[in-house]
């Protein structure tokens, strides 16, 4: 769940707890408007043997071109739709950043404002350097908290889950980290893709607004853009094989439709970290949003807000021997990696999801006001080079000239 193109958190089976009402008429407008983008998505996703492939691309408000094939499962003769709901993983990371804004905006926290000053009341006895972490820290991976050990792993996997709440959940994940210091890398970079870290950011937000993240999310973001398709957790319907269904790989690669249940998603407490869905075409109407800057409105954070959330605030570790096309370094905003890659014109907003049963990928240029999107229900390598060949050819049929 790593924003960069050949790496993925949450991909080992233990770690699957390892996006102005003239833009609002534009984007709402009917399916058959767009370029349809079918016959070129079920070339790849045969070439990969994947179970289903969606994707968008949107330029200046608009959803210009967009498509979904496949079936919802392996051994399911159910075909998708662009309208189906795709698990999105790490892209919820901008979810959270972006709700964070409105807070900030709001009064009601600050980007410096501290674990130890929001949530020191409820969690006593913090590490005085764990207290000491910002919000700001948080977003950014450079807080020192690590990236999913066996512990956290295990903080997250624990029984008391079927006794809390969400938001419970995230103040007891907290407790049970409190006496660990944070550890900043001594050289290069201190950027640590920290879930864990996302997870107190969430605490952070629902203590300052005396609501569970899910709600903030929802009401925040989901209504206000109109994401009519977008949720929490598995896609499907329980009992129902209604939306795309994830895929588990086993140690021989063999793939297990994942359609409902705890064994469907990552637990709850690490939501604000990877549990958002939705359709393919409510992902684009967010990447839209993105790319505009958010001038277009709905108004959700104030432009200077937004540029805050957009701008890289560290760059990250040297990534040898990465694939061709890949950086091997690039930046990391809040909740957005920002990387030039070889193919596009200027550096653009980026970022990958899995929960190690699905994959999503997004690409907003700003400069030129538009995005592109890609999801499957399968994760893995596949899902990575299948994904990144569609965004690749995507924007370059689409970009500016």
């Amino acid at each position: 769940m790593d924003f960069r193109p050949a790496q993925s958190a949450f991909t080992h089976p233990l770690a699957r707890i390892a996006l102005g009402v003239a833009a609002a008429l534009a984007l709402s407008a009917p399916v058959r408007a767009a370029e349809n983008l079918d016959s070129y998505l079920e070339g790849v996703r045969a070439k990969y043997g994947l179970p289903a492939l969606a994707a968008a691309v949107t330029r200046s408000g608009e959803i210009v071109a967009s498509g979904a094939v496949g079936k919802r499962a392996l051994g399911l003769d159910v075909p998708v739709t662009v309208e189906d709901r795709f698990h999105l993983g790490s892209d919820t990371k901008a979810f959270t950043a972006t709700v964070a804004g409105t807070l900030v905006d709001e009064g009601k926290i600050k980007w410096t404002s501290t674990l130890g000053e929001v949530l020191g009341g409820k969690v006593k006895d913090m590490d005085p350097k764990l207290a000491a972490v910002t919000l700001e820290q948080l977003l950014s991976h450079t807080s020192g908290i690590p990236s999913d050990t066996p512990e956290i792993v295990g903080i997250y996997f624990n029984a008391v889950g079927f006794e809390m709440t969400p938001t419970q959940l995230r103040l007891d994940a907290l407790e049970r980290w409190k006496k660990h210091a944070p550890e900043v890398p001594k050289t290069g970079s201190p950027f640590q893709y920290s879930n864990l870290g996302y997870t107190f950011a969430g605490a952070m937000l629902e203590e300052v607004s005396g609501k569970p993240w899910e709600r903030l999310v929802e009401e925040r973001i989901y209504a206000p853009l109109g994401l009519k398709s977008a949720g929490f957790g598995p896609q499907a319907t329980f009992g129902k094989y209604d939306a795309p269904i994830g895929h588990m790989l086993d140690d021989k690669g063999n793939a297990t439709p994942m359609a409902w249940g705890p064994s469907a998603d990552i637990p709850p407490v690490v939501g604000p970290a990877g549990i958002g869905h939705m359709s393919v075409l409510d992902f684009a109407r967010w990447g839209d949003w993105n790319a505009g800057q958010g001038k277009r409105g709905p108004h959700i954070v104030s432009p200077e807000t937004l540029a805050v959330i957009h701008k890289p605030h560290v760059t990250t570790p040297p990534f040898k021997d990465p694939p061709p096309g890949t950086p091997s370094t690039g930046d990391y905003a809040f909740g957005w990696g920002v990387v030039k890659l070889d193919w596009t014109k200027t550096p653009v907003l980026t970022h990958n999801g899995s929960n190690s049963m699905n994959f999503a990928k997004i690409l907003v240029e700003p400069v030129s006001d538009m995005s592109v999107e890609a999801v499957t229900n399968y994760p893995g390598q596949k899902a990575e080079a299948a994904t990144t060949e569609v965004l690749k050819h995507l924007y370059g049929q689409f970009a500016p000239k």
